[in-house]
């Protein structure tokens, strides 16, 4: 479980034992380093041995820059004084844009070891979550960039990430799922398109409506009135009713829909009027329809009843910890650099470091006496497609 323990992120981040104590312990979380020179290689990351001597030499520095938060001058000094490389922050910069791609790869193949270990864990529960959160650098105003996220609800564990500047929206298709996967998303994710893509993975989809952002139609196709199917709903028992997505080929989907208490239904009509309100009016369905939660879904009864879903979705706030942990614990909204390449290194590099520490203290800390996985020097090359 990603649990980004506050004390351990500290010990890491401000007093710098993350690059100098507890390196060595952390790479072996990663390929093995004939793995990352071939790597680095291939990425363009190192094109040739100069100043900087190895690829785990300069994934060390992108972690001294990104994850720990020193600037460009501050890494070069540090780098001299460890004697790891003897290197100008001019040369440093041009190595980092060289490198942000290889980075991203090697978070890629951090994230498919953690959707492997989420696989053999959730045989049971193929629970995947989704969500996105902006970012912004420092000193900027609205969003630069836009993490988009998936994990699994049975480990909570991270398992795919994509990074996108301000135009990249919330699709589920930017995401590949797999088949008996159920895919958790709110409101913001209910388009036709990426509820299409699901299907097409062979996964189901649970997300929550908005009373008119996704068109829907009876069996024989008549539009639907979202609004006057929820006040047909009485008390505290949920309803189903068969419809489909208008103009998808898709096979018919379930509309579930709840009322909601007077107080949560008052909490949600105040927080819309406030959204609303430098806006200018605002749509009285609107406001009626904060009096009610609506899921629509592709998954049959037999493998998710009404109660099970309204139950399941209760976990997707699971996946908002998870940013809010990663943005109070290793500051993932500030973003120093203006420069695409270098947003890329701190982001790619804060992300990767939180798995690492995330492997270090729960997969190996609490279950073995050394704390590391063993290895053998000099193992021979493992290729990445088969990892």
């Amino acid at each position: 479980m990603l649990v980004l323990k506050r004390s351990v992120i500290l010990r890491f981040m401000h007093q710098q034992l993350f690059l100098e104590e507890d390196w060595s312990y952390l790479l072996s979380f990663l390929p093995p380093r004939n793995e990352l020179e071939r790597s680095a290689a291939v990425f363009g990351a190192i094109r040739r041995i100069r100043e900087i001597s190895s690829a785990s030499t300069l994934l060390r520095l992108m972690m001294a820059y990104g994850f720990c938060g020193m600037s460009l001058r501050r890494t070069a000094a540090w780098a001299a004084e460890a004697g790891l490389a003897n290197i100008s922050d001019v040369s440093l910069l041009d190595r980092f844009r060289n490198g942000a791609e290889w980075l991203g790869h090697l978070l890629a193949v951090k994230l498919a070891d953690h959707a492997a270990v989420t696989a053999s864990s959730a045989a049971k529960l193929k629970v995947r979550l989704i969500d996105a959160s902006s970012i912004t650098r420092v000193g900027g105003r609205g969003t630069d960039w836009r993490l988009h996220m998936t994990m699994s609800l049975a480990s909570l564990k991270i398992d795919d990430i994509a990074i996108t500047d301000v135009s990249g929206g919330e699709h589920l298709s930017r995401f590949k799922f797999h088949p008996h996967e159920i895919v958790i998303a709110d409101a913001g994710y209910s388009h036709r398109a990426g509820l299409e893509s699901v299907a097409r993975d062979g996964a189901d989809f649970l997300v929550r409506l908005n009373w008119s952002n996704l068109p829907l139609v009876t069996i024989d196709g008549q539009p639907v009135d979202l609004l006057a199917y929820c006040r047909s709903v009485e008390g505290t028992t949920p309803a189903e009713f068969t419809v489909r997505v208008r103009d998808s080929k898709m096979a018919p989907v379930r509309l579930l829909i709840v009322r909601k208490t007077k107080a949560a239904a008052e909490e949600s009509r105040q927080r819309k009027q406030k959204e609303r309100g430098k806006k200018g009016t605002i749509d009285l369905r609107t406001l009626e329809a904060t009096e009610y939660v609506m899921l629509l879904t592709s998954a049959p009864a037999d493998k998710l009843t009404l109660e099970q879903a309204f139950e399941l979705y209760r976990f997707r706030w699971q996946i908002e910890l998870i940013f809010k942990r990663l943005k109070s614990i290793i500051n993932l909204d500030e973003m120093p650099a203006k420069n695409a390449a270098l947003a890329k290194v701190i982001l790619f590099s804060k992300l990767l470091g939180a798995l690492l520490i995330d492997d270090y203290t729960e997969r190996y800390v609490s279950f073995s006496p050394w704390g590391y996985p063993i290895t053998i020097d000099d193992p021979p090359a493992v290729s990445l497609a088969h990892r």
